[in-house]
């Protein structure tokens, strides 16, 4: 039997949210349909938090990153979509594909549609599902065990936290449940560990579904430092015992990492090493390096 590729998988589930997961969907665009993100929506700072202060609901902006390099086809929607306004006025700042996503929101029945009525108007076949339609914020107990409420209070903590939590109880949106179990590979990462990626794992029935699916599981490393100076501080093999933690058991089959990260204490996993960062932006992932390195990964994987 010869080795699996990307283009044998019926489905192909990636986890996390903005820049990183963007980038992956980005990656593996040619699979089109056979793909789908399950984006975070704690979100609570810049437009995406302005726009929930005001009027609620879950968090738009990582989905909007996601759709934006997704966008194959440039047109007058796809420069809506992406314009984000200037001045000093009450709009200054705002992202207009913020703003649509939200309006879509409030004229539709569920947020899943509204993303779907943005994904043909833009013409992206990937999937892509919130982690949930409920709206939630993430907290953490700091290593005091002080309560930390938000994303951005969170990314500032100095040390990493001792737990992390979402402010309240929600379901994880059903369709991203059942994409986990029909998935034939499953990816989380890059992005910021605690904000980005964490979230989405903290659903329990997200949890159970990871802990339940036969699918091969690859974390993807980012490339650059961590902003987050928490984050920073963990090492490969902290970054899988937290998720592992969180999820219940051991699921992560495999990690895609850059060629001077260390995997010391990384044991029974297959570690692809291999040249990954952009020609233009060091800290960002080459679509075609990632690619290379996810198929070399499949193979392996048997």
């Amino acid at each position: 039997m010869r080795n699996r590729t990307l283009a044998d998988l019926d489905r192909v589930v990636a986890l996390g949210g903005g820049h990183g997961l963007g980038r992956v969907l980005s990656a593996l665009s040619s699979l089109g349909s056979r793909l789908t993100g399950i984006v975070t929506t704690t979100d609570n700072g810049g437009s995406t938090g302005r726009i929930r202060h005001a009027e609620g609901g879950i968090a738009w902006g990582d989905m909007r990153n996601c759709l934006n390099q997704l966008i194959t086809e440039p047109s007058v929607a796809s420069a809506m979509f992406e314009y984000r306004f200037g001045g000093q006025g009450e709009l200054a700042g705002h992202n207009l594909g913020n703003l649509m996503l939200k309006a879509l929101d409030h004229l539709s029945v569920r947020p899943i549609e509204a993303i779907n009525l943005i994904r043909s108007l833009l013409k992206v076949d990937a999937f892509l599902i919130p982690m949930s339609e409920q709206p939630v914020d993430l907290i953490a107990l700091d290593d005091r065990g002080q309560q930390v409420y938000g994303e951005t209070a969170i990314d500032k903590l100095a040390m990493p936290p001792r737990e992390l939590l979402l402010s309240a109880r929600a379901n994880a949106t059903k369709e991203a449940v059942e994409a986990i179990h029909e998935a034939d590979l499953i990816l989380i990462g890059p992005g910021s560990f605690y904000t980005s990626l964490m979230p989405v794992l903290l659903l329990p029935d997200m949890a159970q579904a990871l802990r339940r699916t036969p699918a091969p599981m690859v974390f993807i490393g980012n490339l650059g430092k961590e902003l987050s100076p928490a984050a920073a501080q963990l090492t490969l093999a902290d970054k899988l015992t937290v998720m592992e933690k969180y999820i219940g058991r051991k699921v992560i089959d495999a990690v895609v990492v850059g060629p001077h990260v260390d995997t010391t204490g990384v044991s029974e996993r297959l570690i692809v090493q291999e040249p990954l960062e952009a020609a233009d932006i060091k800290y960002r992932h080459d679509r075609q390096l990632l690619h290379s390195a996810l198929e070399h990964a499949i193979q392996r994987l048997g």
